[in-house]
Formats: structure tokens, C-alpha cells, sequence
């Protein structure tokens, strides 16, 4: 029950019409007995440093940030976790003791989650996209031991930018997404992970495309592990096609609710809430 007494926490970015992150988050929150709610603020790029100056000065108790905040939110936070500086990318604030933004990201132990039990040591992956999903994405690959981590893009600018910013990893390499090889990469890649944008639910038509066009897919084969981080639709197009084609699919279900879990412990100094929780929430949603 909301009283004069409830705090909340919300999720800025824009848009954020399309976020099932209250679903979840809200679920979580009743289950932990909290007098928090959690609610979705549209924020444009100008208000950004308005509206977080002015969630400090009432009862905000925590942030997520999307979409298109998540490097520019760094100047107006005290405090940035190693890992979120290394992604030059934050998605979860909340105020330290001196009423500032101490901030930190999640999207690596989400995006991991439902790969934690698989086995990629020595194998061969791809990353579709260049932009800020892909350094979680990356990051999280690192741990799994794969021989050869390909990214495939259609800006060259930020693929180059995110190549340099691992300059040590010998098994990550960069492509244009019109290369003659890489259909060779599709073929025999164990894993392909989707990080751009394409196939959101946005609008009917776009929700119906696929990254880099049908074509670009003729070469996938059947043993290949297909995650798509987008979530709504679920599934899209894309995991549709490859379903098809026999491959296991992964949607960005499993990694938003487990990114959303870490968030909350963050929040509530280490609080945890079990995954069916979040995920029940979400599958009586959907």
C-alpha cells in the first residue's frame, strides 16, 4: 500500500514506455517487504542533469538509467564503480551518505547469467554492435574463455573506439557487418549475441526487421547459440528465424531481470531476491 511514508525508485532514460522494468522491480520490492515503489521517467537529454539534481531532493532512493544516459550520467555522479568505468557505461545510482550519486553497473552479471552453466572455452563468438550494450557484452564474454570474440558493426567509428578500449584482448577483432568473411564467422560461430537495437518493439514494421537484413543470416547453422538482449518483443524477429533454423535462443528476459536483481541488492546494501520472483512477475505480464 503507497502512504505518505513511500520512497521510490526510477528508471530515466528515453523512451521507457516499452521497459517492463517496473513489472519486475515492483514484484521484487513487495516480496523484500519494502515501503518502495518503482516507476518509469521519461528524461531527454537536456533534463538529465535537472531531473537527477532534483530526484537528490525528494524521496528517491535509487536510479536505473537506459537508453540514452548511460555515458552521460558520469558528470553528475560522485562516485563510479571500476567496472562501470570500464564499460564507460552506468545503468544503477543511489545516494551515499553525503545525499550524492555513488553509481555502478549491473548489465555484466545480467547478461551472463543465463550462459553461466554453458561451456564456450575455446570457441568462437560474435557480437552484433558496437555501442554501449556491446562493452557488457564483451566483458562478460572475457569470462567464458572464448577463442575468438568478433565484433561486426555498421559504424566503424564506435567499432574501432570499442576495439581500442580493449587494446590487450588478442581474441577481439572487429568487421564491418558487409565483409566478405563474414558469413565464413556466421557459419561456424558458437555464439551470437545481438546488442544493437534493431527488432525492438518501437513500431510494428521494426519490430519485424532483423540486424543486417535476412540475407546476412543465410550462413547460420544449427548448432549456433543465438542471444538477442532485447526483450520486447519476446521473441523477435530475429530469434523467430533461428528457431527455426534449430538453434537454441536466448532472449534479454533472463538478463533484465537478473541485471534488475542486482540492482536491488545494490540499493538495499546487499539484499537479494530470488529469480522466479522477478521472473513469475514478468511471465504473468507477458
Amino acid at each position: 500500500m503507497i502512504t505518505s511514508k513511500t520512497s521510490f525508485i526510477a528508471l530515466l532514460g528515453n523512451p521507457v514506455t516499452h521497459s517492463l522494468s517496473p513489472i519486475i522491480q515492483n514484484a521484487a520490492l513487495k516480496y523484500l517487504g519494502l515501503d518502495l515503489i518503482y516507476i518509469a521517467i521519461p528524461c531527454e537529454d537536456k533534463d538529465l542533469r535537472l531531473v537527477t539534481n532534483s530526484l537528490k531532493k525528494i524521496n528517491c532512493k535509487g536510479l536505473n538509467i537506459t537508453i540514452p544516459h548511460k555515458q552521460k550520467i558520469f558528470d553528475l555522479c560522485s562516485e563510479v564503480s571500476p567496472i562501470a568505468k570500464k564499460l564507460k557505461a552506468i545503468n544503477t545510482l543511489k545516494l551515499n551518505s553525503n545525499n550524492e550519486w555513488s553509481a555502478t553497473n549491473t548489465d555484466v552479471d545480467g547478461f551472463i547469467y543465463p550462459l553461466k552453466n554453458l561451456n564456450f572455452t575455446k570457441k568462437e563468438s560474435i557480437i552484433l554492435g558496437s555501442g554501449g550494450a556491446a562493452r557488457s557484452v564483451i566483458e562478460g564474454l572475457l569470462k567464458f574463455n572464448f577463442s575468438k570474440i568478433r565484433i561486426i558493426s555498421r559504424n566503424k567509428n564506435s567499432l574501432n573506439k570499442i576495439i581500442n578500449d580493449f587494446p590487450t584482448q588478442n581474441e577481439i577483432e572487429g568487421f564491418s557487418y558487409d565483409e566478405d568473411q563474414v558469413n565464413d564467422f556466421i557459419a561456424k560461430a558458437d555464439l551470437i549475441v545481438n546488442t544493437t537495437p534493431v527488432g525492438m518493439r518501437t513500431t510494428l514494421n521494426e519490430e519485424k526487421l532483423m540486424p543486417y537484413g535476412e540475407i546476412f543470416w543465410q550462413s547460420l547453422n544449427s548448432n549456433t547459440i543465438v542471444y538477442d538482449l532485447i526483450y520486447n518483443p519476446s521473441p523477435t524477429a530475429l530469434l523467430k528465424f533461428c528457431k527455426k533454423k534449430g538453434c537454441m535462443t536466448i532472449d534479454g528476459t533472463q538478463m533484465l531481470i537478473a541485471q534488475g536483481a542486482k540492482s536491488i541488492s545494490f540499493w538495499t546494501n546487499g539484499l537479494e531476491v530470488p529469480f522466479e520472483i522477478m521472473h513469475d512477475a514478468l511471465r504473468k505480464h507477458l
